[in-house]
């Protein structure tokens, strides 16, 4: 452990007695071990100046976590390397300084690949590896090959040993690890899971598909029920719709690494950025399809807790055998208007040139704020959940509504505090609805949320 805020530092009178009882009675196996988990952190400033009550009760609440963790969305490097042709969207990076405030935090695990994982290239990625990892905190995610990007990395605490793996769905192809092979070196970067995409259409639509290609001359197979068109698969069914299912190697691989950590920890922890939702109106706060059924393979295949960021909005909560999944837990800290500096591409494609500044671009990108990611409240309303087990069971889990600050000025607005009254409220009510396809239930009282587990919901109606 690396906080002195932690419990049993706190009490080491009472830890100490706690110990010598658990020798005593051999019940160690059954100690209460706690995880406090957050979405994306993008951090551009520091947090630790900070004194509102609200946002130090929230501080309190992840160091008095046996674990804390967030998905590490932007880079450490003093531009030691240049941005890609191609990022995530904003090119992401902040002083390595601030990897600090996580520890300061009481952040002890971070998840590495994400969309920006790539921004800078590979010397930047191993940087902010670098520094998270010399500042006391365990990160997965990303590596110097495939094989090191994908493995599990190990976290221990006097309540038990976790395995933190990470990855991601939505990345630029540059950002991808690659394997080694006839001697040459590997590709740094991230863990991927790529998925497929099928396009279901009538008998009518995959022949407008086929009467296309013949038209391009793609000489397309004159019968059957399948088309692959401009990298898509189309194929026949009753009613159009999309269907998506995880890669079939990327998901094996992964497993028998969850496998393999399941059987070296206590508890293991998969943690993916997938941006992907279900075709819809509400795409960004559904989960899509081979999400769902990745996840639940991730639990099969050994994992104990299952943790969803990317999309920056809150998905549904799932208790699939026992484990729970977060498809999202929305942002944590969101500073993505507050960089230092911004390459030439992103000024560019905004139609800016060398007279404009960074307020300049955040204003052209948000139309003044009318538009995109200050324009949707739900970008700034997230939640802390707090799984514990005893032994391996989980027998609480607990949902702590934040606030961001939606409306608050650029600068101001990205550091999260807990929510109150009717905003907290608000922030379960969504997490309610989002979750009922999946039978989840909840309670709540005093703006916190409670999952009612599968045992308690067995008891009540026996």
């Amino acid at each position: 452990m690396t906080h002195e805020t932690r419990a049993s530092r706190r009490f080491p009178v009472v830890a100490a007695a706690a110990l010598i009882f658990g020798f005593a009675t051999g019940s160690l196996a059954q100690e209460r071990f706690t995880l406090a988990l957050t979405g994306d952190s993008i951090i551009t400033r520091k947090l630790s100046v900070y004194e509102e009550p609200e946002f130090l009760r929230m501080i309190d609440l992840l160091r008095g976590a046996d674990l804390a963790f967030t998905n590490v969305e932007v880079l450490f490097h003093d531009w030691e390397s240049y941005p890609m042709s191609s990022s995530g969207g904003t090119y992401m990076r902040a002083q390595p300084e601030l990897v600090q405030e996580f520890v300061w935090a009481g952040i002890d695990l971070g998840s590495l690949a994400n969309n920006h994982s790539g921004d800078y290239g590979p010397p930047a990625m191993l940087l902010t590896e670098k520094y998270i990892r010399e500042a006391g905190m365990v990160a997965a995610g990303i590596g110097r090959s495939l094989a090191e990007a994908r493995e599990a990395k190990f976290i221990e605490t006097k309540d038990g040993r976790l395995a933190l793996i990470s990855l991601a769905s939505t990345f630029p192809d540059h950002s991808v690890a690659g394997k080694s092979r006839d001697d040459i070196p590997p590709r740094p970067g991230l863990n991927p899971l790529r998925y497929l995409t099928t396009y279901e259409v009538t008998r009518e639509q995959l022949e407008g598909v086929r009467a296309t290609m013949r038209d391009l001359e793609m000489n397309p197979p004159a019968t059957g029920d399948r088309l692959n068109f401009l990298r898509n698969r189309f194929e026949l069914a009753d009613a159009p719709g999309v269907r998506t299912e995880p890669h079939p190697e990327d998901l094996a691989e992964i497993a028998m690494i969850v496998s393999n950590a399941r059987r070296q920890a206590d508890h293991v922890m998969v943690t993916i950025h997938a941006h992907e939702g279900a075709p819809g109106p509400n795409s960004r706060m559904v989960p899509a399809e081979f999400l769902v059924i990745f996840a639940r393979a991730m639990v099969d295949a050994g994992a104990t807790v299952f943790v969803g960021h990317g999309p920056h909005a809150l998905r549904a909560i799932e208790i699939y055998k026992g484990a729970p999944i977060l498809y999202s837990l929305g942002d944590f800290i969101f500073q993505n208007e507050t960089l230092q500096r911004l390459p030439y591409e992103n000024y560019h494609r905004l139609g800016l040139d060398e007279t404009d500044g960074l307020a300049d671009f955040n204003e052209a990108r948000y139309n003044n704020d009318t538009t995109g990611f200050p324009a949707i409240p739900e970008i700034w309303e997230a939640v802390i959940a707090v799984p514990e087990w005893s032994g391996q069971q989980l027998v609480e889990l607990t949902l702590h509504p934040i606030t961001l600050g939606y409306g608050q000025p650029r600068h101001v607005r990205g550091r999260p505090m807990l929510a109150e009254g009717e905003l907290a409220d608000k922030i379960l009510d969504d997490l309610v609805r989002l979750s009922a396809p999946y039978g989840t239930q909840f309670e709540i009282a005093n703006g916190v949320g409670r999952v009612v587990l599968p045992t308690e919901a067995t008891d009540e109606q026996e």
